[in-house]
């Protein structure tokens, strides 16, 4: 594409101090790359009007209400509104590198594709728990690093949080479903099987707060748990054994408790070894000891959640044979 016009499009709900956290750090952009912001409410209560029109005179920013209707939704209705050829979706909740625009402007200037997504980090002033989150969510110890990944790879699906898409593909694909989460991968997957591309751009990075608690961490990772087994059949072919990791941990967890009862240890021993090594792996990356004594808990949290939500989409879905809309309405919008 020989022209490339960037259109920033952020969903809310009723969170205008991330919103204006975020608005800030676009402030602080080093490079002269012209785009807009199109900030998207979507029937917030606490609206974020007042914090847009405060930077009005600083960025080049357009602010939409419109009645709930989920993330997935606000995003389409954010690009079918924006003025871009390209659109950089992102959530509330990040903060902006100084040299991301001019990251992914490099990138695409020299290797152009309809889709990329960008790993997230957390940022200096993120709390504890925050870090400890972040670590379990992006480690090789615990997710592969599915959201660093590899440049290489060619069935990267990006994650909105921090997600890159042409106009084209989106009026090809019709942009995100109903479903949430799990709308991202869906998309993605619809595009690699349209002839879209798709790539990561590893210094695309974003600093990303994630949930700020245990029970609401608890409650979004069980979410993507009960997601994976629908998105496996809409789209069977993306079907991986490694989506069964968590559940197998949990289940393996309370075999080896059993077998101490028994009076055998190498089952807890061996969990022993993998917790010493996430804590290390944790300690080196945070350099904070009390962040990497809470990831410990972080990663069990995040293991436990999804697992028991991948076994029961799975019960409900592939052996009972339900509906999955039925069986699960509240990972599904109204439109």
């Amino acid at each position: 594409m020989a022209n490339i016009e960037y259109s920033f499009i952020v969903p809310v709900f009723n969170r205008p101090k991330e919103i204006e956290e975020l608005l800030l750090s676009f402030t602080k952009f080093e490079s002269n790359i012209p785009f807009e912001i199109v900030i998207v409410e979507d029937g917030s209560n606490i609206t974020s009007k007042s914090i847009v029109k405060a930077f009005n005179s600083q960025l080049h920013i357009s602010y939409f209400f419109k009645p709930n209707s989920g993330p997935g939704d606000s995003r389409n209705y954010g690009m079918q509104k924006a003025e871009g050829n390209y659109f950089i979706i992102l959530d509330s909740d990040v903060i902006m590198p100084p040299n991301y625009l001019e990251e992914v402007n490099a990138y695409l200037s020299r290797n152009y594709v309809d889709c990329f997504g960008g790993p997230d980090a957390a940022h200096a002033s993120f709390t504890n728990l925050q870090k400890a989150i972040n670590f379990a969510m992006t480690s090789f110890i615990t997710t592969g690093g599915i959201r660093g990944g590899n440049p290489k790879d060619k069935s990267f699906q990006p994650r909105s949080f921090n997600m890159g898409l042409s106009k084209d593909a989106f009026i090809k694909t019709g942009g995100f479903g109903r479903i949430h989460p799990g709308e991202d991968p869906d998309l993605s997957i619809r595009l690699v099987n349209l002839g879209f591309k798709t790539t990561l751009i590893s210094k695309a990075f974003v600093y990303h707060k994630r949930r700020i608690s245990w029970s609401k961490f608890y409650i979004q990772v069980n979410k993507f748990g009960m997601v994976r087994p629908i998105l496996n059949n809409w789209h069977p072919e993306t079907q991986k054994i490694t989506y069964w990791f968590p559940s197998v941990f949990v289940m393996g967890f309370a075999i080896a408790l059993l077998l101490k009862i028994l009076g055998y240890d190498f089952g807890l021993l061996l969990y022993s070894v993998y917790f010493g090594v996430a804590f290390l792996l944790a300690l080196i990356q945070s350099k904070n000891l009390i962040v990497a004594f809470m990831a410990l808990p972080a990663i069990c949290i995040q293991f436990l959640g999804y697992g028991i939500g991948f076994l029961k989409s799975n019960w409900q879905i592939n052996v009972l044979k339900k509906n999955p809309e039925k069986s699960f309405p509240q990972l599904f919008f109204k439109v």
